[in-house]
């Protein structure tokens, strides 16, 4: 990228380029992003501004993501001179074991409810963050969420259109849902000022027994991770799950089995991230109990192409990406998972000799198979379910994949954030998980647990398997970049399993195409759905891809001569993707015009 920003012709480029040298805040939410910047403002650094984004999007975003959610960060710390990972993906409970789903009948992890539920890990992360990395207060961070959640905030179409949804389940099977919203027992309309004083009350009893541990900052932090993990949230969550039967999507009532106990085990940690070399860029990522290293085995895979130069909107270029992420997909399905609990080859998966025998599998023709590779004493079979039809969005039970629909789908999705500061300082992350429809409000807190333990396989020799205390494979997949050994850009979409697919487009545009964080973003994209979803029901759609409408109509018709299963969607459908830049005394960053959420801030 030019060390300049350039005004490129590009019709599809919708906003600026935001550029200065104070600091960039960009999010999926306008209200979050300039939370964040006015965090920025008042002194804090981009660790502070980003925890305090973070819990803003939990209320405006409450579709989603949650407290009762999951979150991997990235960072860069200007002072420590490294990037990092701070994990935090909660594990599966003590009693969530194959044997006791199996005993219930099931044969998956449900999509919704109480079983699903892993340690939530989003708090803990935060205030880990907080306590290491940021240089401010509890009270610094959550005031805005609090603000927003007692005082209310215009709730956007998707939350609307999600309640709508799932509105007859809250009403018949979650009335603890129903209370928080459908206000009146209506259905609350796009643009009203919606309010959630139960999680209100929930964070300022947080705040108040944090300050009650002295003036001290870090006291406070502990304090408040104390509260969080053994206090009153470990409390109410306790007895919700062992006194409540709940509906799932099973269509039927279920305890869960998260516990007090459960919570008190974990912390969140850091560990160093997964790197590949493309180039003069490495690129950075959560380990491989994420799907983040599919973008990386997606770039060893494309760096035997000569992409440079080619027509980013063209046949080539779409199908060499679609293929090498149908390769990368498959291995994930085969190989991934807790590296804590089971000895994955990432180190083969990522190496040259691996990838050069793969990479002789893309032709010029679209696969129809699943084709993941053999390392010798690794993985196991990949079962593939068929879709029947289009992907479920999210269903009256509140099951589906938690990624951007087409339109007229209601869907589930995440969140995403990215910040860079005046000292250079870069965080990257994606919250998730906790949605409004995945499981009932606790009533005493205000909001709902994730649903992250449907990723793994109740098969005891997949490295996926559910074993109490592992990580799921989680779906969740920031990105950072060094150039040139120098930190230079962070980057990441909600989207599910199509994260790591937005995301490689928008680098490789970036990259090869010459153009800035904006157009890169704005420019029309796509998703494969030939591999099984990490999602309930895990379905796949052999060689479907679903490409924006603005491509050009020449691309759609030699994709489908190759043999894609090619189905066009609206011209601006694809990924929520935000991405903020440092190059010297220059911060720079854009957001995803997509959706009318998205915006980017900084000077």
């Amino acid at each position: 990228m030019a060390e300049v920003s350039k005004i490129n012709p590009n019709p599809f480029t919708t906003r600026p380029e935001i550029e200065g040298t104070f600091g960039v805040v960009t999010s999926t939410h306008w209200i979050a992003t300039a939370v964040g910047m006015s965090v920025l403002e008042k002194g804090g650094n981009a660790f502070d501004a980003g925890i305090a984004t973070a819990f803003a999007l939990q209320v405006l975003e409450p579709h989603l993501n949650g407290p009762g959610g999951d979150v991997p960060v990235i960072v860069h710390d200007v002072k420590r001179g490294k990037t990092e990972v701070v994990c935090g993906q909660g594990p599966a409970p003590a009693g969530a074991t194959i044997a006791h789903y199996r005993s219930l009948g099931l044969d998956m992890v449900p999509g919704t409810g109480l079983l699903a539920a892993c340690v939530p890990g989003m708090f803990d992360a935060w205030m880990l963050l907080l306590r290491d990395y940021g240089t401010m207060r509890v009270a610094d961070v959550l005031t805005p969420a609090i603000f927003y959640a007692r005082n209310g905030h215009p709730l956007v179409e998707r939350a609307s259109a999600t309640i709508g949804v799932v509105a007859d389940l809250f009403r018949d099977h979650w009335p603890t849902s129903a209370a928080v919203y459908l206000p009146d027992d209506k259905v609350p309309q796009p643009g009203v000022l919606f309010t959630n004083p139960t999680l209100a009350d929930t964070y300022e009893r947080v705040l108040r027994e944090a300050e009650s541990a002295g003036s001290d900052r870090v006291a406070q932090i502990e304090r408040a991770r104390k509260i969080w993990s053994q206090g009153f949230v470990a409390e109410a969550i306790d007895k919700f799950c062992r006194t409540q039967e709940v509906m799932d999507v099973t269509g039927e009532r279920h305890r869960g089995v998260l516990t007090g106990a459960d919570m008190a085990a974990w912390q969140a940690h850091v560990e160093a991230p997964l790197t590949y070399d493309y180039g003069r860029y490495t690129v950075c990522k959560a380990g491989i109990w994420s799907q983040g290293p599919v973008l990386l085995q997606q770039l060893a895979l494309l760096k035997g192409f000569d992409l440079d130069g080619l027509d980013p909107t063209g046949t080539e270029f779409i199908h060499l990406q679609v293929e090498c992420a149908k390769l990368a997909f498959a291995d994930r399905e085969k190989f991934y998972g807790d590296p804590d609990f089971s000895d994955i080859p990432a180190a083969t998966l990522l190496s040259d000799r691996y990838n050069d025998e793969r990479r002789k599998l893309v032709t010029d023709k679209a696969s129809l198979d699943l084709r993941p590779g053999s390392i010798e004493g690794f993985g196991a079979v990949v079962a593939m379910r068929r879709a029947e039809g289009a992907r479920g969005a999210v269903g009256a039970f509140g099951a589906g994949e938690p990624t951007v629909g087409r339109l007229g789908e209601v869907n589930g999705d995440t969140v995403h954030f990215d910040i860079v500061d005046r000292d250079g300082n870069m965080i990257s992350s994606t919250p998730s998980g906790g949605w409004l429809q995945s499981s009932p409000v606790i009533p005493e807190l205000g909001f709902c647990l994730g649903t992250r333990a449907q990723m793994f396989w109740l098969d005891e020799k997949h490295p996926a398997a559910l074993v109490p205390g592992k990580r799921p494979r989680t779906t969740l997949s920031p990105t950072m970049a060094l150039r040139d050994g120098e930190p230079y850009l962070a980057w990441g979409s909600p989207g599910g399993d199509q994260q790591d697919q937005w995301t490689t487009q928008f680098f490789l545009r970036h990259v090869h195409c010459d153009m800035n964080l904006q157009e890169a973003i704005d420019a029309p994209a796509w998703h494969s759905e030939h591999f099984p979803i990490s999602f309930w029901p895990r379905t796949a759609r052999p060689g479907v891809l679903v490409i924006e409408s603005r491509v050009p109509e020449a691309t759609i018709k030699e994709l489908r001569a190759r043999g894609h299963e090619v189905e066009v969607g609206p011209g601006w459908s694809e990924g929520r993707l935000t991405a903020a830049s440092r190059v010297g005394p220059r911060r720079r960053a854009a957001a995803n015009p997509r959706g009318m959420q998205g915006y980017a801030a900084g000077r």
